[in-house]
């Protein structure tokens, strides 16, 4: 099937969602791993490992922890990965296969809910760096009138350099995406060389690795231990879902399937471990300097004496966090919010849309903790994303056995439509895949009592992920095995 045989004045049409023809198709291995070595070099790589610490781990166990999680995402980024290289299209058109031509907005939303999430993150972190900044020229920031609830837990200083970076981050969606190559390319040169020298300080301040290695485990006993470690691999495999399933964004470009799998497995667990190193090493050094351990990178840089090394420093990182915002954060959901209703919201609207959202979930309070970031944030919306990946996965290998009708793909009234454009089978699945981790998930933000369900029911949460991506595609499988209206 070529791009010549579909019906391009349908409405499931257009050039972004055609399929990329086999001329067209460059990217080889080496183009995989270096979009996930960019991709991991970022901010939240570095708490993600310093969180671990900062919750109990030693070095090795929060490395292991790390390691493994995306090991375990790898899986499912291969698996579908797949369908991207071998048939050119994107995420949301593959979507259809398995949720309907209409169905297929569930998951693109439930994406791009999440994406908007990391945008205010990234959003938060890049205006604190501001914030650590101005207040050593300005002191005037650190004491001004609070202006915001207590129960928002948000000064009016960091809350002023915060919006100053989101309207920031709003100019560069109205100037276009074109506007940020500049700065990823800034992003690759910089973030190397500032991972290296937090190194080379940590192991100078510590005098050497010896003391950072030998800081021990905090947990009691074994019991203790794995109580944190499952929901933190939980969290690791949560860190990368949604990657897991817009994949095909990527792969749809690639050469071939060899160049695909072996890219991303060059490139993502050795380049997340690598820099997670370097924020366990660091993190751990400032226990032994300053006697308090600091995950977050931007509040460690604001403890230097020097306001020119400061300075430059914070300014660097809000580029850098700019660039990766744009890039990661806003271009998937500001699409996926236009294909709701290509008419009315373009790119630009929909890159706004993501940003009030953005602002809506409260970043600062996410990562004011690593509870808060793990727990609440990367195992929360794990157990919404897990479910989509089993579903597809399921449908793509044991339903259609890796085969689609193209041309259906873009056909509203083509075998993909099903009852009025959803796969009921899909939404049901993918319901009953996330109900099991909404009595955790409700206690976990102590929207309710921790007696209100029993404790193995909760106890679920702490594997979200995992329990979300193997139910929904095990209901998934028994409700469309028996269907005929399958592709063949």
């Amino acid at each position: 099937m070529t791009e010549q045989n579909l019906n391009t004045n349908s409405a499931l049409y257009s050039e972004d969602l055609a399929p990329v023809a086999s001329e067209n198709r460059s990217w080889t291995t080496w183009n995989y791993a270096a979009l996930w070595i960019s991709m991991s070099l970022c901010i939240p790589t570095y708490m993600l490992s310093s969180s671990l610490i900062e919750g109990g781990m030693n070095w090795w166990q929060a490395i292991l922890t790390i390691f493994l999680g995306n090991t375990i995402v790898l899986i499912p980024m291969i698996l579908n990965g797949h369908a991207g290289a071998k048939y050119g299209i994107p995420f949301p058109v593959f979507a259809r296969a398995s949720f309907g031509t209409k169905g297929a907005n569930i998951p693109a939303l439930l994406r791009a809910i999440v994406a908007c999430g990391w945008f205010g993150i990234q959003t938060w972190i890049g205006g604190f760096a501001l914030y650590q900044m101005m207040r050593l020229w300005i002191p005037a920031l650190e004491t001004m009138p609070q202006i915001f609830p207590d129960s928002w837990g948000l000064q009016t200083g960091p809350a002023i350099c915060f919006l100053v970076f989101w309207l920031l981050n709003m100019y560069v969606v109205y100037l276009g995406v074109d506007s940020i190559r500049k700065l990823l390319v800034f992003k690759a040169i910089f973030l190397p060389v500032a991972a290296l020298a937090l190194l080379l300080w940590a192991l100078n301040a510590a005098h050497g690795l010896g003391p950072i290695l030998a800081t021990p485990s905090k947990f009691a006993n074994t019991t203790d231990f794995f109580h944190f470690f499952f929901p933190a691999l939980t969290g690791m495999v949560g860190f990368w879902a949604t990657l897991s399933l817009n994949i095909p964004d990527f792969t749809r470009y690639a050469t071939s399937q060899k160049a695909q799998i072996k890219g991303q497995m060059y490139g993502l667990p050795t380049s997340m471990t690598m820099f997670a190193f370097v924020g366990v090493v660091v993190t751990s050094a400032t226990t032994i300097v300053f006697g308090t351990t600091i995950w977050d990178p931007v509040i460690l840089a604001g403890k230097f004496d020097s306001k020119l090394l400061v300075s430059v420093a914070m300014i660097a990182v809000a580029i850098s966090t700019l660039a990766t915002n744009i890039a990661a954060n806003i271009v998937s959901p500001a699409n996926d919010f236009a294909n709701l209703a290509p008419s009315k919201i373009d790119f630009r609207k929909g890159g706004y849309i993501t940003g009030i959202i953005g602002i809506l979930i409260f970043p600062w309070k996410l990562i004011a903790d690593p509870t808060g970031y793990i727990f609440t944030w990367l195992v929360g919306y794990s157990s919404l994303l897990g479910p989509v990946g089993g579903i597809m996965i399921v449908d793509y290998y044991f339903i259609r056995k890796q085969t689609l009708q193209l041309e259906d793909l873009y056909n509203t009234k083509g075998i993909y439509s099903f009852s009025n454009g959803f796969n009921t089978s899909a939404i049901l699945a993918l319901l009953i895949g996330i109900a099991p981790n909404v009595p955790g998930f409700l206690t976990t933000i102590k929207a309710v009592s921790t007696e209100a369900f029993p404790q193995w029911v909760t106890g679920l949460y702490n594997y979200a992920w995992f329990v979300g991506f193997i139910l929904s595609g095990l209901v998934y499988w028994i409700l469309m095995k028996n269907r005929t209206t399958l592709c063949e």
